[in-house]
């Protein structure tokens, strides 16, 4: 079972031939209205895989909020634990694709309303699940509670450090796996508390060069397949969905990130944070 706990947004999507200079106005070519956030797609990209998975954050008491709870519903993904908050907004993300990248900003709204107590209310789901996804929408107090219970009870903790905030050292021993981008995992290495042994818990994405980890003092490459890419949002998140799913099923660490590099390939061809995240008939299909 894989509980994931964080953020849930709708994402607005602007499509452009270049992205605007400072002060300057541009013409799109087309706008979308999407579910996105990096917790719920994470969660997602376990469920298309077909992953039992349980979803812990907030919605705002507005339409965005009831849309959402519908989606998840659609998804197969188990949603009590996603609750709206009265006099609050859903998370929003405001995205600019150009050129086959994005421009990110998130205004977080109901989700820096997951409090630690509300990690607490949620502790018999998290004792009893078997990998943990985190990451860093969500108040770092609540994460901290979150690692907590999942460390103590034996799960598998994935921590997607992103947005990127230095976090503290106490956490070390509570992550199982790290999977930061290549600029966060520069200024993971560059922060004090940063130990030579962590290394062994990192898996590091590098886009459409795959992904790199550490064992036994040795890195390891796993080369992504190439593709026509569309849309890179959400890639990432599907790498953390697929690797959680993976691991669950009992991949072994390697063929679990083989896997998931493959799927995250696949989801920048579609276009959407999660418009493109695969089932695994089409993630077999694909990796032939």
């Amino acid at each position: 079972m894989i509980t994931v706990i964080g953020s849930l947004n709708m994402d607005f999507t602007s499509i452009v031939d270049r992205y605007p200079g400072l002060g300057e106005t541009v013409i799109g070519r087309e706008f979308h209205h999407q579910f996105g956030g990096k917790g719920a797609n994470q969660a997602v990209a376990a469920s298309r895989l077909g992953g039992s998975v349980h979803m812990i954050g907030r919605v705002g008491g507005d339409s965005f909020g009831e849309q959402y709870l519908s989606h998840l519903k659609k998804e197969s993904i188990f949603f009590e634990n996603v609750e709206p908050v009265p006099h609050s907004s859903t998370g929003v993300s405001s995205v600019i694709v150009s050129e086959g990248d994005n421009l990110i900003i998130v205004v977080p709204g109901a989700n820096y309303e997951l409090t630690p107590q509300d990690i607490e209310a949620c502790r018999e789901q998290i004792e009893k699940s078997d990998v943990v996804v985190l990451q860093l929408e969500i108040p770092m107090n609540s994460v901290e509670k979150a690692l907590e219970i999942a460390s103590n009870s034996g799960a598998i903790t994935i921590l997607n450090p992103a947005p990127y905030q230095e976090f503290p050292s106490e956490w070390w021993p509570m992550i199982t796996y790290l999977t930061p981008n290549e600029h966060e995992a520069e200024m993971l290495m560059k922060s004090p508390d940063f130990r030579e042994e962590y290394k062994e818990k990192l898996i590091i994405t590098n886009g459409k060069d795959g992904i790199a980890y550490y064992k036994n003092g040795e890195s390891t490459f796993i080369k992504a397949p190439k593709v026509q890419a569309v849309d890179t949002t959400g890639a990432g998140d599907t790498f953390n969905g697929a690797l959680s799913y993976f691991l669950d099923k009992g991949y072994d660490f390697h063929d679990a990130c083989y896997h998931a590099t493959y799927a995250a390939s696949l989801s920048v061809t579609k276009f959407g944070a999660q418009g493109g995240m695969p089932s695994l008939e089409e993630l077999k299909q694909f990796m032939g």
